[in-house]
């Protein structure tokens, strides 16, 4: 029967995804709500886990980008009437497209524009001419800092990157799920960085980024590439997700062992009992084999990925919007007290003080 054989053939799928539900800790949520019920069990206690606070998203693009001011239009129809460069990148600007640019190509317009007008000075004899050059350049090298920020900040795809719809960074992956967007993020870094010292010209951004002589164009050329990528992964935003979940269940945990400590003592005389040792045998397979591997796992995402995203926004704090700050703070900052980050590392450290209190009542402390 036809129907015999495909049932035959979906019978070994069908087991897997049992087996993968029956396995708590292949994911995030699971495991760690399993962590909390396997402590309460071995300390002989109901396990409590606690409403986990819900990050919030990436402020809206509305509320991210800033106003780019624009050059006098006089001084604009002025420029645009000689005939070095700087006439064609203003011509440029004036066209349909040219109206309707992304924030990345703003950006790359405005460092065309001050190379073109820098470029153009030397061939001009007119007096008039050369101070208007100047302070068109000046002016769109005080503005550059709100187009460096639209074209990292303000773009649309890096939304995707911070979503918070894709659950939780994965347990036990398979190579570096954030390899390509850190290398990305740390090139980013560097011609942000270049960008906002002044050095605008195109073969000492290349030398910054890629610490090798110019290419044919401009160092933002790979910028798209990026930007790509930030619209097709969402790693960013799968650890703020873990961050607040490892964050609040190792909480919950630590509560559990503290209110232990503070009952009576596990081992009396600190004598090793048939308690204690299963405290730790579930303390060696589940919280050092299980546990740490995925907070370790998370640690290197987030020097990779988060500490360098981190950086691009603290550098361009000068133009960072109001809404953008706070969520900044919350969100990506190290330092801020308030700072997810900053709480993770605090509950990391209870958690692990508490299991070190714990055992050393039985002579186990862990490292001693």
């Amino acid at each position: 029967m036809p129907g015999t054989g495909w049932i035959r053939m979906c019978v070994p799928g069908l087991l897997m995804v049992v087996l993968s539900a029956c396995n708590p800790f292949s994911e995030a949520r699971p495991m760690m709500d399993e962590y909390v019920e396997r402590v309460a069990r071995v300390l002989e206690t109901e396990p409590e886990l606690s409403a986990i606070d819900s990050p919030t998203h990436i402020p809206r693009r509305r509320d991210r980008v800033l106003t780019m001011p624009e050059l006098d239009l006089g001084m604009l129809d002025f420029l645009s009437l000689y005939g070095c460069e700087l006439q064609f990148v203003v011509g440029e600007k004036n066209s349909v497209m040219g109206k309707v640019m992304q924030p990345l190509n703003r950006l790359r317009y405005e460092l065309r524009f001050i190379r073109a007008a820098q470029d153009c000075i030397p061939e001009t004899e007119d007096e008039d001419l050369v101070e208007v050059l100047n302070e068109a350049i000046a002016s769109k090298r005080e503005t550059l800092p709100i187009a460096i920020w639209n074209a990292t900040w303000g773009v649309e795809e890096i939304e995707t990157l911070f979503t918070l719809a894709k659950g939780y960074y994965p347990v036990q992956s398979e190579g570096n799920p954030v390899a390509d967007l850190a290398r990305d993020s740390d090139r980013m870094n560097q011609v942000v960085g270049a960008l906002l010292a002044g050095k605008v010209e195109a073969n000492a951004l290349e030398a910054n980024a890629l610490g090798k002589e110019a290419l044919e164009e401009s160092a933002l050329e790979f910028a798209g590439a990026v930007q790509q990528r930030w619209q097709a992964e969402y790693r960013a935003g799968q650890l703020i997700n873990s961050a607040a979940l490892v964050k609040t269940r190792l909480n919950d945990a630590t509560a559990l062992l503290q209110q232990r400590i503070q009952k009576r003592p596990l081992c009396l005389k600190g004598k090793p009992n048939n308690q204690s040792e299963i405290v730790q045998s579930m303390f060696f397979s589940v919280y050092i084999e299980k546990i740490q591997p995925y907070m370790s796992d998370l640690r290197r995402a987030r020097v990779e990925l988060i500490e360098p995203l981190a950086m691009m926004a603290e550098r361009q704090r000068a133009v960072m919007p109001p809404e953008f700050a706070r969520w900044y703070r919350k969100h990506l900052s190290q330092v801020a007290d308030d700072s997810l980050w900053v709480e993770l590392d605090a509950a990391m450290a209870r958690h692990t003080e508490s299991w070190q209190a714990l055992l050393e009542q039985c002579g186990m402390r862990p490292g001693a």
